[in-house]
């Protein structure tokens, strides 16, 4: 990548008020409701009576994925700014995002399986978040000859407790109690509901770059690059974890899913509603980073769903 092209990313800056990240954390919450509607209490206890799957997923998820994210930066040293490749461990540090429950419904995976490591992971971001953007973004630095040190980087508990309870408990248990005691209503809401929270959610993510549209534009295909790459290889872990862990088919897709859908919501949340990253150099390849990812992980889980749903495999 051109340097010009990469101090254009770096200097992107994007701010959002208190209302645009309260747009955003309500859209969050939307989309867990929306595939709340679908579950009922009974699933979760088959799930943990067979918990091989789980653990699976939480290697993948929390061990893996960041592990291979470093590795593949250090890779891409030269072609990259060390903010990028922050960026993609700071991504892959996030828990797993909540869209990847709807896409488990739609590539016929285990949705209940799904949800758990979903809300696992949520659970443990507390502790897994920091750590992992620490532990591996310092090896990155060290390895890739970057200079400086990295911020502690500290989830307030307000955030946390808003991310766990608000954004994934309350809709959860409402999505539940909806499914289990007005059915109709349930049958009726869930599919509108989970579309219109994915159309609105890449709305706010484009209208937060409207400002930078130019440096954006002239970046995208880096940037698009990059990510790709980065969330191929994240679906890559999950499917390959699962195939060398002999779990049902139905557990691969939830798997390949679980961790190739990340919560970048909570990466931007952090970037932006913090100051967590205040010691850092112009982080615009963060940014543009983390945000893409919640665009473009979008997409390619309505692809990899939508092959596994046209799939001919045995969903055992």
């Amino acid at each position: 990548m051109a340097p010009d092209v990469i101090k254009t990313i770096d200097s992107i800056n994007v701010t959002l008020n208190a209302g645009g990240m309260n747009t955003i954390n309500i859209i969050l919450a939307f989309v867990m409701y929306g595939v709340a509607l679908g579950i009922k209490p009974a699933i979760f206890v088959e799930v943990f009576k067979k918990p091989k799957s789980v653990l699976l997923g939480m290697l993948s998820q929390l061990v893996l994925l960041p592990a291979f994210t470093c590795g593949l930066a250090i890779l891409m040293t030269g072609w990259i700014s060390p903010m990028m490749a922050m960026g993609m461990i700071l991504v892959a540090a996030c828990p797993g995002g909540n869209i990847s429950n709807f896409m488990s419904s739609l590539g016929k995976a285990n949705i209940e399986l799904s949800v758990s490591l979903t809300a696992i992971s949520t659970a443990l971001a507390v502790f897994m978040t920091p750590f992992n953007f620490w532990c591996w973004g310092s090896i990155y630095m060290h390895f890739a000859g970057v200079h400086g040190d990295i911020p502690t980087l500290v989830i307030p508990l307000w955030d946390v407790f808003k991310t766990i309870f608000i954004l994934l408990g309350i809709p959860l248990i409402l999505g539940i109690l909806t499914s289990q005691f007005l059915p109709k209503v349930a049958a009726f809401l869930k599919k509108p509901l989970q579309w219109l929270s994915i159309v609105i959610f890449v709305a706010m993510v484009v209208l937060s770059f409207s400002s930078n549209i130019d440096a954006f534009l002239v970046s995208v295909k880096y940037i698009f690059l990059v990510v790709f790459i980065h969330n191929l290889l994240a679906l890559g872990i999950g499917f390959t974890v699962g195939t060398i862990g002999k779990v049902p088919f139905r557990d691969r897709r939830t798997l390949t899913i679980e961790t190739g859908i990340q919560n970048s919501g909570l990466g931007l949340a952090l970037m932006l509603g913090t100051s967590l990253f205040a010691g850092f150099p112009p982080h615009g390849g963060m940014l543009v980073i983390t945000a893409w990812w919640g665009i473009w992980h979008i997409i390619s889980g309505l692809t990899v769903a939508t092959i596994f749903n046209k799939s001919k495999r045995a969903d055992v």
